[in-house]
C-alpha cells in the first residue's frame, strides 16, 4: 500500500493550477532553482506551502514588470529556510506599487495605444518622463504614458519639462525612501519578531496594498495643499 500524501501537498499539477501558471513552466522554474526539490511518496513528486508561495513570489515580480533574471536573483538571496509568512514579506514589499503591471510593446504598437504618431523626439521625452522605459529594441510602458502623451502638447519648452520631472523624481525618490523605512520599521519589523501565521501574513500584505494606496492618495492632496500654500504666500503682502 502506498503511503499518502500529508494534508496540503500538491502534485505539480495541482501546484500549477493553484498558481494559475503551466506544468511546462512549473518546471522550467523548477529547473532554473527557484523552487526547492519536492517531496516524494514513491513515485509522486509532492509540493507543499513554500513551494507555492516562492512560485507565487516569481509570478507577482512577473506581473510587475521584473524579468525573469531579476526574479532569480531575488529567490536567490532568499533562505532556503524561509517561511510562507517570509515570503508574503517579500512579496508585499517588492511588488510595484502601480495596479496594473506594465505592458511591453514595439514601436508600432506603442504608437496604436498612443493613438497617434510618434517621432523620435516624441520618444525621448517619454523615456525621459518616465511613460517608457526602452527594453531590448522595445517599450516597456508605465502608469505615467497618459500624462506624458498629454505633455508631448503642451506649448511649453521640452527642457522644461525634462527639468520638472528630474525635479519630482528626486523629491519622489527621497520621500519614497523615507516612507519605506518607516515601513520596516514601523510595520514589517514588528511583524517579524512576533510568532505570526499564514493568515497573519495575508493580512499584512493586504494591509500594505491599503497603506500604498492610501499614501499615493495622501502624497497628491499634500502636493495639492503645499501649491495653495506657496501660491497664498505669493500673493500676499511683500514686505
Amino acid at each position: 500500500m502506498s503511503e499518502a500524501p500529508e494534508v496540503g501537498l500538491l502534485t505539480i499539477d495541482e501546484l500549477a493550477a493553484a498558481v494559475g501558471t503551466t506544468v511546462r513552466t512549473t518546471r522550467y522554474y523548477a529547473s532554473l532553482g527557484l523552487v526547492p526539490p519536492p517531496e516524494r511518496i514513491g513515485r509522486v513528486a509532492y509540493y507543499g506551502p513554500v513551494h507555492r508561495a516562492r512560485l507565487e513570489l516569481v509570478r507577482a515580480l512577473q506581473d510587475h514588470g521584473f524579468t525573469l533574471q531579476a526574479a532569480e536573483r531575488v529567490l536567490g538571496s532568499i533562505p532556503d529556510d524561509a517561511t510562507v509568512e517570509d515570503l508574503a514579506l517579500q512579496r508585499a514589499m517588492l511588488t510595484s506599487w502601480t495596479a496594473e503591471p506594465p505592458e511591453l510593446l514595439g514601436r508600432r504598437a506603442l504608437e496604436k495605444k498612443a493613438g497617434r504618431r510618434l517621432t523620435d523626439d516624441d520618444v525621448t521625452l517619454l523615456t525621459a518622463l518616465g511613460a517608457v522605459e526602452p527594453v531590448d529594441g522595445a517599450f516597456r510602458v508605465t502608469a505615467a504614458l497618459p500624462v506624458g502623451l498629454g505633455l508631448l502638447d503642451v506649448d511649453v519648452p521640452r527642457e522644461s519639462l525634462g527639468l520638472a520631472e528630474a525635479a519630482i523624481r528626486r523629491h519622489m525618490e527621497a520621500l519614497a525612501d523615507e516612507l519605506t523605512t518607516i515601513l520596516h520599521e514601523q510595520v514589517l519589523e514588528p511583524h517579524r519578531r512576533e510568532a505570526s501565521s499564514p493568515a497573519d501574513a495575508r493580512r499584512l500584505e493586504q494591509t500594505m496594498a491599503d497603506l500604498r494606496r492610501l499614501t499615493l492618495e495622501a502624497v497628491v492632496h499634500g502636493f495639492q495643499r503645499a501649491a495653495n500654500s506657496v501660491i497664498t504666500r505669493s500673493l500676499g503682502p511683500r514686505e
